[in-house]
C-alpha cells in the first residue's frame, strides 16, 4: 500500500513539474512582464498585446509621410506621450515591443520609422534584405541627416500634441542611434518635455549644447567606450546651460543592452541587471516630467 502511495506522489509530482516546464518554456524562466521584451519576446508580446495599436502616416511640411506606429494603454484619463525611436535598423519588432510596453505603463507611445520611403522600391525599414538587422538598412540610415531628423521628429512632436486622448506632454526615449537623435532632439526642441538617450553618442562640439533645455536622462554602459567618450563635454556644457541632465552608467553592461538582456559572453548577467534599474529610472523620469 505504501508503495502505491509513494508511487502516486512521484507521478503527481512529476506530472507538476511537466506543467510547470511546459509554461515556462522548458525550464527557462518566465519573462518579467514589468520589463520591456528583448530582441526574441517582442514579436510574441505584440501578438497577445490587449492594447489597440494603428498605423498612421504623418507628414512633415517639406517632405513626404512618414510611417508611425501608435499604441493606446488603456485608461480613462488623457496620457502622456513618449516618441520611441528606433536604432540603426529603422522601425523593428523590438522598437514596437517597447512602444508597446510603454503603453502597458500608461503612456501613448508614437513610433515613427526614419527609413520611411528609402528600402528598396520606396518602402520602409521592413523591406530591407536581412530585416531586422539589415546591412542595408544601415546604410541607408546614413543619408538620414540630423537636419532631416529633426524635421520629422518635430512632426512627430505636433502630430503628439494633437492626439485627443493626449495631456499636451511629449517626451522621447532613443536606443543607440535613436539615442544619438533623442540627444540631439533635445538639444534643438526646447518644448521637448523630457528625453531618455540610450546609449546614444553625444556631440562633442561645445557649440552643440546651447540651445538646450529639456531634462535629460542618459543611460549608458560601462563597456561602450566609443559612446560614451563624449560624456565629459555633455555633462560641463549642460550644467554651464543650467539644464538638467542625470547620466547614468551600468557596471559591466554592453552597448545595446535593452534589447540583448542576456548576454551569452557574460555570466554576470550585467547586461539584465543594467535593463532592471534602467526601465523603471525611466518610467519614473519620465512619469516625473510628462503628468
Amino acid at each position: 500500500m505504501r508503495n502505491r502511495v509513494a508511487v502516486a506522489a512521484v507521478a503527481i509530482a512529476a506530472a507538476a513539474l511537466t506543467a510547470t516546464l511546459a509554461v515556462r518554456g522548458q525550464g527557462a524562466p518566465s519573462r518579467n512582464p514589468n520589463l520591456p521584451p528583448d530582441f526574441d519576446a517582442a514579436t510574441p508580446q505584440l501578438s497577445s498585446s490587449p492594447r489597440h495599436a494603428e498605423w498612421i502616416d504623418i507628414t512633415t511640411r517639406t517632405g513626404g509621410p512618414i510611417k508611425t506606429f501608435v499604441v493606446y494603454p488603456e485608461r480613462k484619463e488623457r496620457a502622456p506621450v513618449v516618441i520611441v525611436i528606433h536604432e540603426i535598423w529603422g522601425l523593428t519588432e523590438w522598437v514596437k515591443g517597447v512602444a508597446d510596453q510603454f503603453a502597458r505603463e500608461g503612456f501613448i507611445a508614437v513610433a515613427p520609422d526614419l527609413l520611411t520611403g528609402r528600402g528598396p522600391n520606396g518602402g520602409n525599414a521592413d523591406s530591407f534584405p536581412g530585416y531586422p538587422q539589415s546591412p542595408e538598412a544601415m546604410k541607408a540610415i546614413q543619408a538620414v541627416t540630423p537636419e532631416i531628423r529633426l524635421q520629422g521628429l518635430n512632426a512627430v512632436r505636433e502630430y503628439a500634441l494633437k492626439i485627443p486622448a493626449a495631456n499636451g506632454r511629449v517626451g522621447a526615449v532613443g536606443f543607440c542611434w535613436g539615442g544619438e537623435t533623442t540627444f540631439l532632439f533635445a538639444l534643438n526642441q526646447p518644448a521637448l518635455d523630457a528625453a531618455v538617450p540610450y546609449y546614444g553618442p553625444m556631440p562633442g562640439d561645445p557649440a552643440a549644447y546651447g540651445k538646450g533645455r529639456t531634462p535629460i536622462l542618459g543611460l549608458y554602459a560601462e563597456n561602450d567606450a566609443r559612446v560614451n567618450v563624449n560624456l565629459p563635454i555633455a555633462e560641463a556644457e549642460l550644467k554651464k546651460a543650467n539644464v538638467s541632465f542625470t547620466p547614468i552608467t551600468y557596471a559591466g553592461a554592453g552597448h545595446g543592452f535593452l534589447r540583448q538582456q542576456v548576454n551569452p559572453k557574460d555570466p554576470s548577467g550585467a547586461n539584465m541587471k543594467a535593463t532592471e534599474q534602467a526601465w523603471p529610472r525611466t518610467l519614473a523620469f519620465l512619469r516625473q516630467h510628462l503628468k
